[in-house]
């Protein structure tokens, strides 16, 4: 029987490596992407073929549109030569940087930044995967928590995880017939590098985030990436649309 395949991007380091290990300890196989770090990419495969999974890295920018049709050529290249097949299984839309910058503050460039990154890349980094995603598949969206709740400083980055959350409702629409779930994750503050590692680094605010959550404390990179194989595996195959907020129970 044919092992699963998924592609995620953002895989070389944070949620998307943790994943990225959860999976291949569950027998899927992986296509992992990155921006600049290939050799974190690489000791990422190398630890997913440690686990018996077969795994490839993959350069790509999520923000620039203009990488992708090469991309997806990339991707079928790899799956020819690795699997012998034509499509994949899952797509997990996970890379992305963050930004710390009030409102009044926030520059149209910064702006842009967050608008390719997470909202028009993951549009069309999406649309043009779908030839290679097998009918029945999974897709994966990640959000974040910032798109319920308000932190100043956030606006842009959690405006552009808004606009993921409404995409992935008309996903789950239009690729029903295809049979393929799309659902979409929001972590909560996570204890990972992400945003300079503050969350991680800093007590104070670690404590203060602890304090707001039911649970007790920040979440960890593994508390995602569980969430993130059940939502992809076919235990989860009735989940269509919906927005699954892991965090704890923050702002309850």
């Amino acid at each position: 029987m044919n092992r699963k395949i998924a592609l995620i991007t953002g895989a070389s380091r944070g949620l998307g490596r943790h994943a990225a290990l959860t999976l291949a300890a569950r027998g899927t196989d992986l296509i992992l992407t990155y921006r600049q770090q290939a050799a974190e990419a690489d000791a990422v495969v190398a630890e997913a073929t440690a686990l018996g999974a077969r795994a490839v890295a993959l350069q790509l920018d999520t923000g620039d549109t203009a990488g992708f049709a090469a991309f997806a050529a990339g991707v079928t290249h790899a799956l020819r030569t690795h699997w012998g097949r034509d499509r994949f299984d899952y797509l997990v839309n996970n890379a992305g940087t963050g930004l710390d910058a009030s409102f009044e503050e926030t520059t149209e460039a910064q702006f842009d930044a967050m608008l390719n990154q997470h909202l028009k890349g993951v549009f069309f980094l999406t649309q043009g995967l779908l030839p290679l995603i097998a009918d029945g598949g999974r897709i994966l969206n990640v959000s974040s928590g910032l798109a319920r709740f308000s932190y100043p400083g956030k606006a842009a980055y959690a405006v552009m995880k808004g606009g993921v959350e409404v995409l992935t409702r008309y996903l789950a629409r239009e690729l029903g017939p295809r049979r393929i779930a799309v659902n979409v994750i929001a972590p909560g503050a996570i204890a990972t590098d992400f945003g300079g590692g503050t969350v991680r680094d800093n007590p104070q605010v670690n404590a203060a985030i602890a304090g707001q959550t039911a649970l007790g404390r920040v979440g960890l990179p593994d508390d995602i990436g569980h969430a993130m194989a059940m939502l992809l595996s076919d235990d989860a195959g009735w989940i269509n649309g919906q927005r699954i907020e892991v965090s704890g129970g923050i702002h309850l």
